[in-house]
């Protein structure tokens, strides 16, 4: 009889006794597999750990780079906007300030402009003026160079008006050097008061007429160094005798005429006699007298030294200052003066050819 081999049914003690080896097995695999993993992340956390120092740092540092470069960044920031707000006022206060005199700065002559240029300019001005003023001459009365000659020390800080107004009352009570120069000096300053500086006037009148009785027979020199010699005469004044008593040119620098030409850029100097030299390089000789009243004239009666009558001036095209004062024409024609704006000159007794052009004589003082 054969013999039947036993098999033992899953789940009896043999299976369970095979069963814990294998579940030893594999739970020591995993044992093994957690060490291993607890070895993996032993030897990971110490490098992401060496990794995260390292990145701290290197964040630190370039977060400490970029706050300061921030705040750098910040504080340079608020600077130049101060230092900007700084720069910005003051350019706004130099254009402000520049802005005022735009004249003068398109007063400036072209940087190109030559010395032929300059003179061919000047001279030009001249013929215009010229052709404006053909009637020009001297504004103050006078009959001989001692009358001349009086009246101009006389209008030192003054008009001339005002002193066509009073010399004729000096004039007939003193009528030579010899008369004036033996006057009771209360007496002449009575007279002189309506000219102001009235003493010192005094003093220079009577000064110059005992000087002339004296030292040259009662008759004014004819010559530029013997007049300067004489009380209170200066090198305009002596110009203005030189040119319009005797016929010698000479170029008159009063107030007007200093004004006008550094308007035109003739010269920049202010020294009077530094101007005289410098704008007698201009032209010849022979044109100084006319030229001294030509300019004189238009400062008098169109180009003003407060407000400028542009837009009626003749030589706008060629002067560097347009603009300095009123352009519109109409505005500008308001503020001329003497016969250019209907008015009475400055002379009481005007040359005919004045009269012929419109001109009229000036009221005699105290006349309503």
């Amino acid at each position: 009889m054969a013999s039947v081999k036993k098999v033992t049914p899953p789940g009896t003690p043999l299976s369970a006794e095979k069963a814990v080896p294998a579940k030893k097995a594999a739970a020591k695999k995993t044992a093994a597999q957690k060490a291993a993993s607890k070895a993996a992340s032993k030897r990971t956390a110490p490098a992401e750990k060496a990794a995260a120092k390292k990145a701290a740092p290197a964040e630190k540092a370039a977060a400490e780079m970029t706050a300061p470069a921030g705040k750098v960044a910040a504080k340079k920031a608020v600077p130049v906007g101060k230092a900007a707000a700084k720069k910005a006022v003051p350019v706004g206060k130099a254009a402000a300030k520049k802005a005022v005199p735009v004249g003068k700065a398109a007063a400036k002559p072209p940087a190109h402009e030559t010395r032929t240029a300059l003179v061919r300019r000047a001279r030009r001005i001249n013929r215009e003026l010229a052709e404006v003023y053909p009637y020009a001459h001297p504004e103050l009365d006078f009959e001989n160079p001692f009358q001349l000659l009086v009246a101009t020390v006389l209008s030192a800080q003054t008009t001339d008006l005002r002193v066509n107004q009073t010399t004729p009352a000096l004039f007939a009570k003193y009528p030579t050097p010899e008369d004036l120069a033996a006057a009771n000096p209360e007496e002449v300053e009575e007279i002189l008061r309506p000219c102001g500086f009235f003493r010192a006037k005094t003093k220079s009148a009577i000064g110059l007429s005992k000087a002339l009785a004296e030292d040259f027979g009662g008759e004014v020199p004819g010559r530029l160094e013997d007049l300067v010699k004489l009380p209170g005469v200066g090198r305009k004044t002596a110009f203005v005798v030189l040119g319009n008593a005797f016929g010698r040119p000479g170029i008159t620098v009063d107030t007007h005429f200093q004004r006008l030409v550094r308007r035109w850029q003739w010269t920049a100097e202010t020294d009077p006699d530094k101007i005289e030299a410098a704008v007698g390089a201009l032209f010849p000789k022979s044109d100084w007298t006319d030229l001294s009243h030509h300019v004189v004239w238009h400062g008098r009666r169109i180009c003003h030294a407060r407000k400028p009558a542009c837009g009626a001036c003749p030589i706008a095209p060629l002067c560097p200052a347009y603009g300095e004062g009123e352009t519109d024409p109409e505005k500008a024609q308001k503020l001329l003066k003497y016969e250019k704006g209907g008015f009475p000159g400055q002379r009481l007794k005007p040359p005919q050819a004045y009269l012929d052009a419109g001109g009229k004589p000036a009221p005699p003082l105290g006349a309503g």
